[in-house]
């Protein structure tokens, strides 16, 4: 028995020096991304942990009637606020799975952050019905903070404290916290262990604020614009850690403007517009529910685009013209819509068609 002990305790190590090397390749600028650098879950460490490093899984338990669907991390119906007479969100329903990256898409003003407010509990609803990992966010009560990680685009900490005290401040919070130490090497702020807040740098503070939404350990993580102002290579780091969070089950509702990163890294994503969801589905299906693929080609210098239902058929057809004419097809391009394609087309619709 002590021997699995043992294991178990160099696994961890192994494990957690893996994750210190994916804090050090996290560049200046990603500290944006907020809670999603360590890829843990909640409780990774737990007592339930070391009992099952101990005494091995519990067995799996077959199901002698129906078994129940596990409960949605969040459930939004008939959702509704308004400022004064202008309605910002305007009944909008839609679940988040328990594990899932959900995108919430649409341009300003179509009542993205106002919806993730609410589901944060930083705002109050006029009208719906709202739960989030079990609780109503309206509530505030200590047991849902502490288990949901917000990260805000902007944020105002004391300046006077230094890094680390900044961290044990907010670690103290919690009932069950990461260790600051470990948090402040995680997000690549060692070296400013020491330092006060008025003295980073804006990529340093962005961190921060990384490591201020880290230490809290929680299952549910809001991204708002996680990488805005990233060059491309931070961009790519900071979806491979959304992912590795991801593949550890941690439940993540984003918000971006990059349709890019939408279509690679979120299981399904709702499209808003004037406080109306106006799609939704897997990033796959929108594209997919877009008729029409483009072909483009040059004949005689000038540009050809052909819009079509039954690409194969059409290229049959010109392929075998021109080799019936002895031509090449210059510049033939075959193009299916992107979900930027679709979310332009979805956010730039006349409502009242």
């Amino acid at each position: 028995m002590p021997r699995v002990r043992d294991d178990a305790t160099a696994t961890r190590g192994r494990l957690l020096r893996v994750l210190l090397v994916l804090g050090a390749r996290l560049p200046a600028e990603a500290g944006r991304l907020g809670r999603s650098a360590l890829p843990l879950r909640r409780g990774l460490w737990s007592r339930e942990t070391r009992l099952r490093d101990t005494v091995g899984p519990a067995p799996r338990r077959r199901c002698t009637v129906p078994c129940a669907l596990p409960a949605p991390a969040v459930s939004v119906r008939d959702l509704h606020k308004s400022y004064g007479s202008f309605e910002a969100v305007r009944g909008i329903s839609f679940e988040v799975a328990a594990g899932e990256v959900f995108g919430l898409l649409g341009p300003n003003g179509a009542g993205k952050t106002t919806t993730v407010e609410i589901l944060e509990g930083y705002r109050r609803r006029d009208g719906g019905e709202v739960e989030v990992l079990g609780f109503d966010p309206a509530r505030g009560e200590r047991r849902f903070r502490e288990r949901i990680g917000v990260v805000l685009q902007a944020s105002q900490l004391w300046p006077n404290l230094t890094v680390a005290e900044t961290h044990r401040v907010f670690a103290g919070y919690y009932e069950r916290p990461r260790d600051p130490g470990e948090v402040i090497e995680l997000v690549g702020l060692a070296d400013k262990r020491d330092a006060r807040v008025k003295t980073l740098s804006g990529g340093q503070k962005r961190r921060l604020d990384l490591g201020i939404a880290l230490v809290g350990d929680p299952e549910l993580l809001f991204l708002d614009e996680p990488t805005t102002g990233f060059d491309p290579n931070a961009r790519r780091t900071a979806w491979e850690l959304v992912r590795s969070l991801r593949a550890l089950g941690t439940t993540i509702l984003l918000t971006t403007h990059y349709l890019d990163e939408a279509q690679q890294l979120a299981d399904r994503v709702a499209v808003l517009r004037r406080g109306e969801i106006v799609a939704i589905g897997t990033p796959a299906d929108l594209v997919g529910a877009a008729l029409g693929t483009e072909i483009r080609y040059r004949r005689d210098g000038e540009l050809v685009v052909l819009q079509t239902e039954r690409p194969t058929e059409e290229l049959h057809h010109l392929t075998g013209e021109a080799l019936h004419e002895g031509r090449e097809l210059e510049g033939l391009e075959v193009r299916r819509p992107t979900l930027e394609d679709v979310y332009l087309g979805l956010v730039d619709a006349d409502p009242h068609e």
